[in-house]
């Protein structure tokens, strides 16, 4: 109750609901976790006492917890807190207020071996809705990620890049069941193999990418990486330069939200 009271609608993106309770009501905190209200009412009752660790970490991204404060979540819920070995997934407040707060930027946040964690309403219109557990790289390799123009010697480098962050990932987290499960996964494909193998060494780049999206056509954007100081998260922004043809182009697909491919 008293996280819930913290904070207002305006804070986590949803219009203001005259209220005589202070803050968020049962209802907006269970929609903004993807929970039904009942099942919140149980556990803040301490009625359901042993929520899944996806269900907790749903709640503590919803109340926006910090660190310590998720944690006591956990051990409310005796679930095990997440130890200092494993992959961090927890979006701290001031990137949650930045997924809010920058509607004119497409914004994704990433773990560090590319698993997607949470995006704003302009990637969703730019990129469509991701699938649950999207991993970037799992994506690429398998080809179902959202379809980028782009040259040889860019797929080259851009995939290099990605072998690159996976290893990374797996060298500062070995302790990490679900990193190490993904590497097997990735090994299984032939091209990821191939570039594992080489051992090679190439980082990310910020540069432009040209998505191919179904309202508008091609639309070029830049594509920014960035991390979150303390968190070992990854923050990626799109933006269009302004007063162009694809500043235009990006507005409209804000306007227009997210687009199925199949209806138009």
């Amino acid at each position: 109750m008293t996280w819930r009271a913290r904070l207002q609608p305006a804070t986590v993106g949803l219009p203001a609901v005259s209220s005589r309770i202070p803050g968020l009501r049962r209802e907006e905190v269970a929609m903004l976790a993807g929970v039904s209200v009942d099942y919140l009412v149980r556990l803040e009752q301490g009625r359901a006492r042993h929520p899944s660790i996806q269900v907790a970490r749903s709640i503590a991204r919803a109340l926006q917890l910090s660190s310590g404060e998720r944690d006591q979540l956990f051990r409310a819920a005796d679930l095990p807190i997440p130890l200092p070995t494993e992959m961090p997934t927890h979006i701290p407040p001031s990137v949650q207020r930045l997924l809010l707060r920058a509607p004119e930027i497409a914004i994704g946040v990433y773990t560090v071996d590319w698993t997607l964690l949470s995006v704003n309403p302009s990637w969703q219109a730019l990129l469509g809705r991701p699938p649950k557990d999207h991993n970037l790289i799992e994506a690429h390799f398998d080809g179902t990620a959202p379809e980028v123009l782009m040259s040889p010697g860019y797929i080259e480098r851009f995939e290099r890049a990605l072998v690159t962050d996976m290893r990374n990932a797996a060298l500062r987290y070995p302790d990490d069941a679900g990193v190490q499960r993904r590497l097997g996964r990735l090994r299984c494909s032939a091209r990821f193999e191939e570039i594992w193998s080489e051992g090679s060494s190439v980082e990310q780049q910020s540069e432009p990418k040209t998505f191919n999206h179904p309202a508008v056509g091609p639309i070029t954007v830049d594509c920014d990486v960035y991390t979150a100081v303390g968190t070992d998260l990854r923050v990626i922004t799109y933006t269009a330069e302004p007063g162009s043809e694809d500043a235009s182009k990006y507005d409209l697909v804000r306007t227009l939200g997210v687009v199925d491919p199949a209806g138009v």
